[in-house]
């Protein structure tokens, strides 16, 4: 069983549970959007596969919020053609998503939007790339990160507001919080303190190369954690 998320000490947000439980449906809403794309790339092979994709050249698996190591790798599509057709498939974490990625470096909905539209989805047995986009399921996703793209303000045990928004891993993408959390954060106070994922090497390099690039933001200090115990 892994940890909380909540910080320690005077700096730990609350209410605890109700943040590291289901909190306002953030992660729901990623992995709706992240499944439904799946189910789209099934369906169009289903009906006739006209974008020409290739099952062996797949690179969209399904997400669910569980570490479940049964479900890495399976088969799917069994039991007949109503069912679609068998082929190997799998099942990531929701954070380990490239929508979740994607969602936190967006600026806005139509950002996200244009994002989502340039994920890709697979190959063509050419190798040509194939993009969500065209599977024509841009809209859809976007109405259901819609309400998930508002920041999320709790508050420490002294009663100072934080903002929780996000959450890429930094191993597999950014490793930081929404780029819409730390400019509504930026707007609201004189001093913004941010987290980067993992260590310096990994959230840090990441936070300064690509999410205050993407974001145009300049910071004006950086504390490095260095004890035993971290």
């Amino acid at each position: 069983m892994k940890g909380g998320a909540a910080g320690g000490g005077y700096a730990q947000v609350v209410p605890m549970e109700d943040i590291n439980l289901h909190f306002t449906g953030d992660f729901h809403a990623i992995g709706a959007a992240h499944n439904l794309l799946s189910a789209l790339i099934d369906n169009h092979i289903h009906w006739g596969n006209q974008l020409g994709i290739d099952a062996r050249r797949m690179q969209w698996k399904r997400v669910i919020d569980m570490n479940d190591r049964a479900l890495r790798s399976i088969t799917c599509g069994l039991g007949g053609p109503g069912n679609g057709f068998p082929r190997q498939e799998g099942y990531d974490i929701t954070v380990a998503s490239e929508i979740m990625a994607i969602f936190c470096l967006s600026d806005n909905l139509n950002d996200l939007k244009s994002r989502l539209a340039k994920i890709v989805i697979g190959y063509t047995r050419e190798n040509k790339p194939i993009f969500a986009s065209e599977v024509e399921g841009i809209g859809a996703m976007a109405t259901l990160l819609r309400d998930a793209l508002a920041p999320n303000l709790v508050q420490t045990l002294e009663n100072n507001p934080a903002i929780i928004h996000g959450g890429p891993f930094a191993n597999i993408a950014h490793g930081c919080n929404s780029v819409i959390a730390t400019k509504t954060a930026l707007k609201m106070a004189d001093f913004v303190v941010t987290e980067a994922g993992f260590g310096a090497d990994l959230g840090a390099e990441k936070f300064f190369n690509i999410k205050c690039r993407s974001a145009g933001i300049s910071p004006d200090v950086a504390v490095v954690v260095a004890t035993i115990r971290a």
